[in-house]
């Protein structure tokens, strides 16, 4: 198995997975792997470290004519292989057949790195692979091949369905954001609530930190100026990031109406009928465009745990969501630098519709991620959901809702419901809140008895929670926990 190299921060994971893939004896036959995952992720940084480690051919494509890749191809194989000349490849069938025709030097391990631009000039390139990864097989060729991209929905729609290319590969992997407790590490911040804020705008994703040349914010009372020298400059490349995040997604039109359907959910509209209300289009109307949003990874449909049937869409990407909230409305002033009065409008904004909400979404990441006897169990689910009170008329939002394991023929148990408030400290009340959940789940048939009432705050507990407790069991989770019982 081949290390990883010192310099590439975490990625375990998915090191060990790409290196079984190359160092893994040949197979008697040709594998492909498929590497995807959203731009900025660090997918090409990777993928060089293996071609460094494996040896092999890397070759990433560029937007260009189908004559013109051919050609860049034809010159890499060339050096490659230490040939005279490239070798003559007048379409991709003439120049996959050549790499399976042997001849081109060892070991045999090609990387195409931004494999949907090579599709978009040679749509039947899948195809064709397909028909030469079929005759290698009968050859018994050995042959390793991965394609990686950044456009989420042809990577994902490679080995689906219909395609080509299904049941043809032996890896298919997802590099995705880091969790939020190694983003913390990453930007090496070590104050957990300087961590939430920071993570509700730039998330988990590693080539943020190069887009302002490793300026990270010092402390929480750092963090005011920091955005306005970094996201709210003009000068940085982070500044127009999230405009071009849809941008780069091939096949979308009406780019307007995506961008006003991430702004109706950034503005508190979940449901398909308040987001259509929002932009002005019959809910019927928008499916696609929803559909859509979620196949790129920029919006993400989240089903109530305790309504079957009912889900509500969430922004999946902190910093569109950022963009949405405070630079969107005030892009003009942005533009002409007018940063400082813009966030003096909008930081309230940010505080109550980017980091409280983002805020619960760590919370129900941590949920996740703790250890089982956290709350007594290995959760089956963690999501969020509304319990209907029919006496006093009114709904319970659940903001970390963790079910066990469904087994048929026993009720679901209910591991533990809590609420996450960023900025409120929470007291007895709050408690109150979850334990008439927690009884109106039990009239529902879920099994209750263990469930632990859990408190998520950011700005601490009154001391009357512990005083209400009567011998139960309740969690207060704060910042500190969030970053110290993971990772």
């Amino acid at each position: 198995m081949l290390g990883k190299p010192e310099w590439i921060f975490d990625r375990a994971d998915e090191w060990r997975h790409l290196a079984a893939f190359v160092s893994r004896r040949p197979a008697g036959r040709p594998e492909l792997g498929v590497v995807s995952g959203r731009r900025r992720q660090g997918k090409t940084y990777l993928l060089q470290a293996l071609m460094e480690a494996a040896g092999g051919l890397y070759f990433g494509a560029t937007e260009a004519t189908e004559t013109e890749s051919l050609r860049l191809f034809a010159d890499a194989l060339g050096r490659y292989a230490g040939l005279p000349a490239p070798p003559r490849l007048a379409t991709w069938d003439d120049a996959i057949r050549y790499l399976f025709g042997g001849g081109w030097g060892e070991p045999r391990f090609l990387i195409l790195d931004e494999f949907p631009y090579l599709c978009a000039a040679t749509p039947s390139l899948p195809s064709i692979l397909q028909r030469e990864l079929d005759q290698g097989a009968a050859r018994r060729m050995d042959i390793k091949i991965l394609l990686c991209g950044s456009a989420i929905r042809l990577m994902g729609g490679l080995l689906g369905g219909t395609a080509p290319l299904r049941g043809r590969a032996s890896l298919e992997l997802v590099v995705r954001p880091f969790p939020y407790w190694d983003a913390a590490r990453y930007w090496e911040v070590t104050d957990p609530i300087l961590a939430v804020l920071l993570n509700a705008v730039v998330g988990g994703t590693p080539a943020y930190r190069r887009f302002v040349n490793d300026d990270g914010p010092e402390s929480a009372k750092d963090f005011d100026e920091w955005v306005l020298r970094t996201v709210l400059n003009p000068a940085t490349p982070l500044f127009r990031e999230a405009r071009y995040l849809l941008e780069e997604e091939s096949g979308l039109r009406e780019t307007a109406l995506y961008h006003s359907t991430l702004a109706a959910v950034a503005d508190g509209n979940s449901t398909r009928g308040g987001i259509a209300s929002y932009i002005g289009r019959k809910a019927a109307d928008i499916g696609h465009h929803l559909n859509v949003l979620e196949d790129c990874g920029l919006l993400r449909r989240d089903p109530d745990v305790f309504r079957s049937g009912r889900s509500c869409y969430r922004l999946a990407e902190p910093l569109v969501s950022f963009y949405q909230v405070v630079m969107r409305p005030q892009w003009g002033p942005l533009e002409s630098g007018r940063g400082r009065a813009v966030w003096q409008d909008a930081r309230a904004r940010f505080l109550a519709q980017v980091a409280g909400p983002h805020f619960e979404e760590l919370c129900r990441a941590y949920a996740l991620a703790v250890p089982a006897e956290t709350f007594a169990g290995l959760p089956g689910e963690v999501g969020s959901g509304i319990v209907h009170d029919p006496v006093r008329r009114k709904d319970i939002q659940v903001d970390v809702a963790i079910l066990g394991p469904a087994v048929p023929g026993e009720p679901r148990r209910v591991l533990s419901l809590g609420e996450a408030k960023l900025g409120d400290v929470m007291g007895a009340r709050h408690v109150q809140r979850l334990r008439r959940a927690r009884d109106l789940l039990g009239e529902r048939g879920y099994d209750t008895s263990k469930a632990v009432l859990a408190c998520y705050s950011g700005a601490g507990f009154s001391r009357e929670i512990a005083e209400d407790a009567d011998g139960e069991r309740i969690a207060l989770i704060g910042p500190r926990e969030l970053y110290g019982d993971v990772g």
